[in-house]
This record gives C-alpha cells, sequence and structure tokens, in this order.
C-alpha cells in the first residue's frame, strides 16, 4: 500500500520538551466523556487509529496513552505523528504490532485505506500564527471518520492546566465565526462541541492560569466585547461570589463557581463526574 503523505509536509516542528504523564487528565477526559469511541469496532472504526499529533522529542505521551486507552480496547491501533524525522526514528524501537510511529504533519501519514476515530493535538498549534488555525482544522478533518473527535488545546509544562476545543466529525457543514475576523469562516467537517477547561488544583484555583493556555482561536481574544473574554470575566466573577465556599475546600468552591456560572446564562454541564474532578465543560 502506499502512503498519502504528500511529498511536502504540512506544520513545523513543535519545541518536543514534554513531561511524563503531562496529557494523562487529557486521555481521562476522553475516557469518561465518550469510551465508546475507544471501543467502536462497526464498520470502519473496526481498525480505526488514535492520532498523538506531535509528540515530541521522545514518544511518552503515545506509549502512556496506548496503556490508558487498551484498557478499554485492547486492539486499538495507535499511531504516533511527528513533523521531524529524527523524533520518528529515535521512536521506532517502541514500535509494535499495534502501535506505530510515522513521518508527517496535518497532512497525516495514513496508508490507503487506513482511517481516524480521535485526534489528539496538545501544544502543537499554540505556535502557529491564527490565520493557520482553520486550514489545519480542516486538513486533519480529511482522515477522520464521521463521528469522530479531536480534542486540541494547550496545558502547562506538567499538565495541571489546560483548555481545549472538542470538535466532532461531521458531514453537515457549518459556519463557525473566528473570533479575530468578523466574518463567517466555513468549517466544512467539524462541529465545535465544547470548551473544556481542566485543573488537578494543584496550583490552586485562580481562573486567570486558564488564560495562558487558551487554544490559538482564543488566546489573542481576551479583549473586551470578545466571547472568550466575556465567558472568562463571567466566571471571574462567579468565583468572587461564590469564595465562601472555598472554606470546604478548591472543589467545592470550583463546583460553586460553575454552577453560578450556569445561573448566569452559559451552558456549563454541571454533572458532577466533570466538576468534580476539575473540568469545566463549556458546551458550544
Amino acid at each position: 500500500m502506499k502512503k498519502t503523505l504528500s511529498k511536502r509536509l504540512v506544520g513545523q516542528p513543535t519545541r518536543g520538551k514534554t513531561a511524563s504523564n503531562r496529557l494523562r487528565r487529557v486521555d481521562n477526559f476522553i475516557l469518561l466523556y465518550e469510551p465508546s469511541l475507544l471501543t467502536r469496532t462497526d464498520g470502519l472504526f473496526a481498525d480505526s487509529f488514535f492520532i498523538d499529533l506531535g509528540y515530541g522529542f521522545d514518544p511518552r505521551t503515545t506509549l502512556e496513552s496506548a496503556e490508558r486507552f487498551r484498557r478499554v480496547n485492547p486492539n486499538l491501533p495507535i499511531l504516533g505523528v511527528e513533523i521531524d524525522k529524527e523524533r520518528v526514528d529515535a521512536a521506532l524501537p517502541y514500535a509494535d504490532r499495534l502501535t506505530h510511529f510515522r513521518l508527517g504533519g496535518f497532512n497525516l501519514p495514513l496508508l490507503a485505506g487506513e482511517r481516524v476515530r480521535l485526534i489528539r493535538a496538545f501544544n502543537v498549534l499554540r505556535q502557529y500564527e491564527e490565520a493557520d488555525f482553520a486550514p489545519a482544522y480542516e486538513r486533519l478533518a480529511e482522515y477522520v471518520l464521521p463521528g469522530g473527535l479531536m480534542i486540541e488545546g494547550t496545558s502547562t509544562p506538567f499538565g495541571s492546566i489546560w483548555v481545549a476545543n472538542l470538535v466532532r466529525k461531521t458531514l453537515e457543514s457549518r459556519n463557525f465565526l473566528l473570533e479575530n475576523r468578523q466574518q463567517s469562516v466555513g468549517f466544512q467537517s467539524w462541529k465545535f462541541e465544547a470548551l473544556v477547561f481542566s485543573t488537578n488544583f494543584r496550583m490552586g484555583f485562580d481562573i486567570t492560569d486558564f488564560q495562558a493556555v487558551l487554544p490559538k482561536n482564543h488566546i489573542h481574544h481576551m479583549v473586551a466585547g470578545e466571547p472568550i473574554y466575556e465567558f472568562i470575566e463571567a466566571w471571574k466573577r462567579s468565583a468572587a461570589e461564590t469564595s465562601p465556599a472555598k472554606t470546604f475546600g478548591l472543589k467545592q468552591w470550583f463546583c460553586a463557581s460553575a454552577e453560578n456560572l450556569a445561573a448566569k446564562g452559559y451552558k456549563i454541564d454541571l454533572r458532577r463526574k466533570w466538576l468534580g474532578k476539575g473540568w469545566l465543560v463549556w458546551n458550544q
């Protein structure tokens, strides 16, 4: 079979630095959010991949995910993708029948007939210009099966705090407003499902900490009048209004602030399975 990878790799190398278990909370979120996506064996999903895009200098994030996800699906194919050949060469000794490492960019290095159920792209798009956001998303959508997911965002160095877009592949064409332009940009295949904020409380609970790790489509829009700015400011007010709850602990305060934020009209998933674990899910 011939690879569908074009001769020119689309993208640029990341800094590549990571830490053990940096993305554990990302994986655990997926395992709780939609475990059935990892276990699907119907139709083209039978042999479809989980893609770890831009895994860095060594393949630890890919291998850690393999261990977690194969607890629910022992036969899950996993592909780590890097645009740096030296990083791929260094990872190849860890490859096996179900775990692969290939050279590629946003134009994923799939073989003919291969499909994708889930993409995790963390700490990748943060280094790009905002104008590159939509083209990267659209290119990645080409490889994902309808109903599949991508979780894309940015984390702190040890994964204590992160924020991510959760998007689902759909056959419907929808327009989304990229906040840097007052015009609609067509996302032909992605439905923005949620913006997820995650903390393990090891750095306390300060909403301003999330601002530094906002995804590329939000981070440059922390100015008055922009939706993400208004959301963050509303959450800050909610945290202030519920500050007596911190007497009972940071998790209780986090939950109370989310409930207060929902009362302000934001579509927050108030189920304790999210809030109790430090995940605020803002449905889009």
